[in-house]
């Protein structure tokens, strides 16, 4: 029997592009026209995370979480309300999509997008997708990124977030079950209990990955910490999209 696998937590929402970067990486599927002219895969991605834990003998635990409570408590403030930050986010954005193979693609609006609509009930849908189906909680959070970040569709209305569930696999009648449940008391109470967790963790934006090694946990923010996690659990960093035949997908 081998050594037991270390534990990752990932803390993300779907509002936060660098949380889809951090998320997702797409394997060798069919090309299509993409940003800047490039063929860009869509298909059945994989995550960065999801393609190296059983590279790097890792336990990923997907976590749901809401960042406007994040940055609520930790008194941040969203980098894209000042200008020359905005200008160098959405170029950066387009840069790491380009780089990690991911299909972003910027909202027109982009600020009522991240300011007016916001995420709380995909998060929370996110939220009851992983107490009750959290086998298909990577799907469905995928799904929700291509919505908002690649095709510029809503998120925030009721059959929008049916739309995704039932692409990600799930039957229409179960998804309308859940989505009527996310104002319940023990939807909103874990996804405030998975936010709080990350906030404890120190977390002031997302994605946040939390390292548990040994009697060591070590908090990460951002998209672009891979090599100081690979580096942490002793293990190589072999690139956003490493060898198929190795990852063994």
């Amino acid at each position: 029997m081998g050594p037991l696998p270390r534990t990752l937590e990932l803390f993300y929402d779907v509002l936060s592009p660098y949380s889809w970067l951090a998320f997702e990486v797409t394997p060798g599927e069919p090309l299509r026209p993409g940003l800047g002219g490039r063929g860009q895969r869509e298909g059945r991605a994989k995550g960065v995370l999801c393609r190296y834990k059983n590279i790097w003998n890792v336990s990923l635990q997907l976590r749901p979480t809401l960042i406007a409570g994040i940055m609520k408590d930790s008194g941040n403030q969203p980098p894209a309300l000042l200008p020359r930050k905005a200008l160098y986010l959405k170029n950066d954005v387009r840069r790491l999509g380009r780089y990690l193979q991911v299909p972003i693609h910027l909202p027109k609006d982009f600020f009522f997008v991240i300011f007016e609509k916001g995420s709380l009930t995909a998060m929370r849908f996110l939220t009851i997708v992983k107490l009750e189906h959290p086998e298909l909680l990577e799907k469905v959070s995928r799904e929700l990124w291509m919505r908002v970040w690649s095709r510029d569709e809503d998120i925030t209305e009721p059959q929008s977030i049916l739309a995704a569930a039932e692409k990600a696999g799930m039957s229409t009648g179960r998804a309308r079950e859940l989505l009527e449940r996310v104002s319940t008391p023990q939807v909103k109470n874990q996804l405030k209990e998975t936010t709080d967790a990350a906030c404890k963790y120190g977390a002031f934006g997302l994605p946040v990955t939390v390292a548990h090694l040994d009697d060591e946990t070590y908090m990460l923010f951002g998209s672009d910490r891979m090599e100081l996690l690979a580096h942490l659990l002793g293990e190589k960093w072999m690139g956003p999209v490493p060898p198929a035949a190795t990852a063994r997908l």
